[in-house]
């Protein structure tokens, strides 16, 4: 069901597990109606490495973080190819124009070799990239 499948970007972790973040309660909704519609969830351990070093300093939520990433049935951790590592190269260069990080990138890149359209974020990279619906 490729409908149902969200790819979760660390700027949607780092609001959920952030309580002082300014969208944290739009976080905890998008997971409220998340869970109601049984979306499967999809990340990569790029993701992770950026959303657990925001949290390398509070070892509470970096605790939950690995357990969200790592002990979690419902998060699909995509594996990253070499061909991905090569695409995502040519798209920062093809789009020299914009900010995107790395981590962004190979997001696009992955999403797109999956057939992932909604991503839950909280940055404007998945908006300006364009062909995703962006739920946050």
């Amino acid at each position: 069901m490729h409908s149902h499948r969200v790819f979760l970007d660390s700027s949607f972790w780092i609001a959920f597990r952030d309580v002082r973040q300014t969208h944290h309660a739009q976080a905890r909704a998008t997971v409220t109606a998340l869970f109601r519609e049984k979306a499967c969830f999809v990340s990569t351990a790029f993701v992770f490495a950026e959303t657990h070093a925001t949290f390398a300093r509070s070892r509470a939520v970096r605790e939950k973080i690995i357990a969200d990433f790592w002990e979690n049935p419902l998060l699909h951790l995509a594996e990253v190819t070499d061909a991905d590592h090569r695409k995502a190269i040519a798209l920062l260069r093809q789009h020299a124009d914009k900010s995107y990080p790395f981590c962004d990138a190979i997001s696009f890149v992955v999403m797109q070799r999956l057939g992932v359209r909604r991503v839950a974020a909280f940055d404007d990279h998945f908006n300006q990239f364009g062909g995703f619906e962006v739920l946050g």
